[in-house]
């Protein structure tokens, strides 16, 4: 048997394709060996301002809110009202019959009148020494109860006169002119919407967190994209022994009136407020509990650097520890970055922009 030694071809194109594989590493993108370092966008680290936010619910109220009613049994003359028009503090509201009362005002204005007169004559003669101190004090008397039954008329006449107590919108009409109304009869509910009472309950647990004048951030299901800010104005001073909380109130600018007396709101407590390091969050890098971002130092290089974190806030994250301020990192292109290689940098206007969007 012959035997015929095999062709070395095919080694040697083995050691050529593992050449060219070195070659490749070798010149891989930020590699040692050359090849073009991956532009990425970089961020400087600054400073903003965060808060911690405890979430609720909370039912809107007006800021005052009253139902106008009769005082007395009588007959309505007029109404100066239309449904949700908007009245100023003292306009009337409406009138009532008073033509008896009007009578009588005018009768005890005129028994007033003559008793001023009489008196006024007697004080005269007793200045000459024809009326006694008697006699005057007693003219005095009939002029004090002649003034009095003036006063009594004339309220009896504004029980018949309905005026606003405060500037506010006056709700639906349930009565017409001509009606006869008795005491505690409804003619109309006014409220005052400029500003709006948001009443929540937090468990006692948050307690320690709150205080007056605290900000808060308020969305209705109405107007899904809008946020109502405004603060705490008052912390109930005792908790629910049943449900373990405290009832909360914040006053919320209205000068739209679009918040409605009723309305559902979800409410966003602002708690801690500080001022600290952040980076954009597609600048962090997971890897199971850790967290890290790539520094990008003087030379262009990348160098993966563990931080800690905080909460996240509109696009950017709190850094406890790990970063500086000032410190270059890369915000977006992470995935194209090895701890080490170089990198080519870009601008960061959306990154800024974020940042911008947050401590606002």
């Amino acid at each position: 048997m012959i035997f015929r030694p095999r062709s070395a071809l095919p080694v040697l194109a083995l050691l050529a394709l593992a050449a060219c594989g070195d070659g490749d590493a070798a010149k891989a993108p930020g590699g040692p060996g050359g090849g073009q370092a991956p532009s990425v966008t970089t961020a400087t680290v600054q400073p903003i301002a965060f808060s911690d936010r405890i979430e609720a619910v909370g039912t809107a109220y007006a800021r005052e809110s009253t139902t106008i009613a009769a005082t007395v049994t009588e007959r309505i003359v007029r109404l100066n009202f239309t449904d949700g028009a908007y009245v100023q503090r003292g306009q009337i509201i409406a009138e009532l019959s008073r033509g008896e009362q009007a009578a009588g005002l005018n009768e005890a204005q005129a028994r007033l009148t003559e008793a001023q007169q009489q008196l006024t004559r007697l004080r005269q003669l007793q200045d000459r020494g024809f009326a006694t101190n008697a006699r005057v004090d007693e003219q005095v008397a009939m002029v004090n109860a002649a003034r009095a039954q003036a006063g009594q008329a004339q309220a009896q006449i504004g029980d018949r006169v309905i005026r606003a107590p405060f500037s506010g919108v006056v709700g639906l009409r349930r009565i017409s002119a001509g009606a006869t109304v008795s005491p505690g009869t409804e003619i109309a509910t006014i409220s005052d919407l400029s500003q709006i009472k948001l009443d929540f309950a937090l468990p006692e647990t948050f307690l320690s967190a709150m205080r007056t004048g605290q900000a808060i951030e308020a969305r209705a299901a109405a107007f899904q994209n809008e946020v109502f800010r405004g603060a705490v104005e008052s912390i109930e001073p005792t908790v629910d022994p049943v449900t373990r909380s405290v009832t909360v109130r914040a006053v919320l600018p209205n000068p739209d009136a679009r918040i409605k007396p009723g309305m559902l709101l979800t409410v966003n407590v602002l708690a801690n407020p500080r001022t600290t390091l952040a980076v954009p969050e597609l600048a962090l890098v997971a890897e199971r509990d850790r967290s890290f971002v790539f520094k990008v130092d003087d030379e262009s290089t990348a160098l993966k650097t563990p931080v800690e974190v905080g909460i996240r806030q509109q696009g950017m994250v709190e850094v406890k520890r790990g970063l500086a301020a000032g410190d270059r990192i890369v915000a977006e292109g992470t995935i194209k970055v090895r701890d080490g290689g170089k990198v080519r940098t870009a601008p960061a206007a959306g990154t800024a922009a974020a940042a911008r969007g947050a401590a606002e």
